[in-house]
Order: C-alpha cells, then structure tokens, then sequence
C-alpha cells in the first residue's frame, strides 16, 4: 500500500472540487479588533478587518474579562494541572459552573473544552443512561450533534430541518414506551434561522421526550441576560439540556451543558469526553466566568449588535445581492459555486483587506456555497461602508461573471 499516494488522492480531490481549506495566517491586536495584521505567504504584513469571526460581541478584548485572566494567571499559572477528577477542578472552574447554571435557569451545569466536545460526549452518552433511547434529531443540526447521535450506538431518526409534521410522524409510529430525546438548535449557523422551540417542546411533551437545545449561537446574544433565544421566549424552563459554547459571544474558549443536577451529575460521571480530558485552564475558566457574568447586565452591546447586523443586512439587499435573512445577526450571502466563493474571498482579501472565509461543502449543501458576515458592535461605519463598497464592486464586475473569475 501507497499511503503517501492515497494522501495525495484525497487532497487532490478537494483541490479539484474548490473545496480545499486554506488556513490565514492572522494576528489580532489587543483592543483593536476586528482590525488585525495577515502575514501574507511572501513574509508581507498587510492590515485586514476580519468580517468572519464568531467574537460576536467582542468580548475577546474587553478589559474585565482581560483583567480576571491576568489575575487568574498570576495566582494559578498556566494549566489546570489534570483532569477534572484528578487534580483539574478548581475554584474557577467551580465559579463558571455557578454562572452557567444561573444564566439557564437550571440546577447545574458542567464543562467541556469545546462545545462540540460538549455535544459529542453528552448526546453519545446519554443512551448508557437511558436504554433503548431514541434521538430524534433535525436534520441541519451541527457535526458535533451528528457525531455524538451516530457514535452512542442507539436508534436515531432524522426529521426535515424544522417539519414539525415530519418530526410528529416519526415519533407516533415508535414504541410509545420507548425513551425519546429531541436534539436541535436554536439558531442554525449557516442560514440564521431560528429552530421552532415552543412547538418542539410541546411535541416533546405529547410523547414524553426529552429536549436538547443547542444555544451555541445565540448566548450572550439574545435575552434579557443572555440566556439565549430560550430565555427571550421564556422556555428554559421547558428545556432538558440546553449546550452553550465560551467561546463565540462571550469570546474565550469552552463548551458547557447546562440541566438538573442529577442529569449534570450522570453525564460527569459516565461521558469518556469529560472523563479523560484536561480541564480548562484556570485563567480561561475565569475569563470565561467574568464574561457571562458582565453580559448578564449588558443589554446595550446585544441591542449594538443586532443594530449593525440589521444596517449590513439592509445595505446587502440594498445592492440587490443573495442574502439570507432570518432575523438573527448571521449575514449568508449565497454564491453557489466552490471555486467561485474561494476566489471573492480571496479578492477581497487581497485587493481590498476584507476577510471572510469561504463556507463550502460539507458545511452546507453543494450548491448554496456561501460568505457568511458576522457583523459586531466593533465593525463601525467605516468598516461597514468600505466592506459594502468593495462587495457592490466585486458582484458587479467578478462575482457574477465567470467567465472572468474562471479565467
């Protein structure tokens, strides 16, 4: 066996598709973002506005958080020192879970390193628990979910992204004994649409199922404190699991579930994911902790955010482009082609500073390849007129003519 041939082939595939990822070299500069420096291949410095991130509120770089991590990493130093049953747990960490709980309205919650590690290992875990478990699962719902649903080895059933009817139909023709979950999201990443939670809970509530509600892109950012879509509608309470991540609007690094104790308690206890992974860094736990903390109260940067989201949103259609428009603060404008969005990602960033990554298959479906905008309270005006500017130059001239972006 060739391995180095086989390696080859399977690159040269994604090559040949327009789907092979190209990683930027970037390097962010403290209180200046989305303003940062991209090391170009030829040793170039050149200064981008990074239109892409998921920083959402700019947390990143907000001086409290800042401040609890250098006060974090002075007291503690680095690493946590082990995992979260030996040696890993500390008051940070303890401090965060407090937090987390409090801002969903539940008994407990429990940390990951990421959320997708926090999906994988929850919703993989959750038939050791619940024998004969069925997942019912939307069919947009992220890798993370897919993966932890496919891995538990239980039955699964995937319903039509947001068909109620569908999703009805399949749980009535189960055993009605049967454990049943439903797993979706409140906000899908890609299209920014939201997931029909009420309707979904009282589904849940005529077959007896558990919820499992992903807010990774809604925390922080909707909600009188943050909580999520769930808590702007009032329905945490009627959401078994809810999964958050640190790591977007509140701008570090985690993934965490948050539910009763009992449940918090048996995934802790019986999920390899959690089990045998290094716990966070103190310094990180903190931070992350001082961020939930600050956006329970800041109503103000979450009004500033939809704020811009809406004028980008605004100004795109005013150009008489494809965008996406769910109402969330996701800004999809649809190009359709792979080869096509890696070459405007690449123009705006060359020619005019602007960097926003191609999403391509198996993110979306082939067909609906995209740029995904995720505008903030720190893109301000200038940013937003010079990055609508060069998108009204780029899809007049390039974007729609292939013959010349193929050429």
């Amino acid at each position: 066996m060739d391995y180095t041939a086989k390696l080859e082939a399977a690159l040269s595939r994604l090559h040949e598709e327009g789907r092979y990822r190209t990683f930027i070299d970037i390097e962010r500069t403290n209180g200046q973002f989305p303003h940062a420096v991209w090391k170009r291949p030829d040793g170039v410095e050149q200064p981008i506005t990074v239109w892409c991130g998921n920083d959402y509120l700019g947390m990143g770089q907000h001086p409290v958080v800042l401040e609890a991590m250098h006060e974090a990493l002075d007291a503690t130093g680095a690493g946590s020192g082990g995992t979260r049953n030996i040696s890993g747990t500390t008051v940070y960490h303890k401090r965060l879970e407090a937090e987390l709980a409090d801002l969903h309205g539940k008994e407990a919650s429990l940390l990951f390193t990421s959320a997708y590690i926090a999906n994988d290992a929850t919703l993989s875990t959750l038939p050791k628990l619940f024998p004969g478990l069925i997942i019912y699962s939307d069919s947009l719902n992220h890798a993370s979910m897919i993966e932890g649903i496919r891995r538990n080895g239980g039955a699964k059933r995937i319903f039509r992204h947001n068909d109620l009817d569908h999703l009805r139909e399949m749980m009535a023709a189960d055993d009605p004994d049967a454990p049943k979950l439903i797993a979706f999201e409140s906000i899908y990443s890609m299209d920014g649409d939201f997931g029909p939670i009420a309707d979904i809970c009282d589904i849940a509530e005529g077959f007896g199922a558990l919820t499992y509600l992903d807010e990774v892109h809604a925390v922080g950012m909707y909600g009188p404190r943050g909580g999520g879509v769930a808590e702007r509608d009032r329905l945490m309470h009627r959401i078994d699991i809810i999964n958050g991540t640190l790591a977007k609007a509140f701008g570090v690094m985690g993934g965490y579930i948050a539910a009763s104790e009992k449940m918090c308690d048996a995934i802790r206890s019986y999920a390899p994911g959690f089990i045998f992974t290094t716990s966070l860094p103190p310094a990180v736990a903190a931070g992350a902790a001082a961020s939930v903390a600050h956006l329970k109260h800041d109503q103000d940067l979450r009004d500033q955010h939809q704020t811009q989201a809406g004028i980008l949103k605004l100004r795109l259609k005013g150009l008489g482009l494809p965008i996406i428009d769910h109402g969330t603060h996701i800004v999809p404008v649809i190009v359709g082609d792979p080869v096509h969005t890696k070459q405007l990602s690449d123009m705006l960033l060359d020619g005019y500073g602007i960097y926003v990554q191609p999403i391509n298959f198996p993110t979306v479906p082939r067909g609906t390849e995209r740029l995904r905008f995720t505008p903030s309270p720190v893109h301000g005006p200038r940013e937003m007129d010079h990055l609508v500017n060069a998108m009204d130059e780029l899809w007049s001239h390039c974007a729609l003519n292939r013959a010349e972006l193929s050429a």
